[in-house]
């Protein structure tokens, strides 16, 4: 792949999903679009998202989840310092551990 696509599709998925996070209060619908178009931007052109992009996917039904909006956030005990994320529409909670 050539590094100019490589860099254009990386700025697009970073500002869809950067105005998916601002519209996620006021226009969900808008929002859950927008990050389905990144997620398709990635798939196409065959790049990894970053780790930062791939953080408001939930990990079993790959929709948008804005924190605190439509997922649950949660602190861990404080011998495995970690954080739980409780996705809304399908239930499922996954853990990120803080090192």
């Amino acid at each position: 792949m050539k590094p100019i696509v490589y860099k254009i599709a990386m700025e697009r998925m970073q500002i869809l999903i950067d105005n998916a996070i601002s519209n996620a209060r006021t226009d969900p619908e808008l929002s859950q679009r927008q990050a389905s178009i990144a997620r398709r931007i990635s798939s196409k052109y065959k790049i990894r998202m970053p780790y930062d992009l791939r953080i408001v996917f939930c990990k079993k039904c790959k929709s948008f989840i804005a924190p605190g909006l439509n997922s649950r956030i949660r602190l861990g005990r404080a011998s495995v310092k970690s954080i739980r994320i409780s996705c809304n529409f399908c239930g499922h909670t996954y853990r990120k551990v803080i090192s």
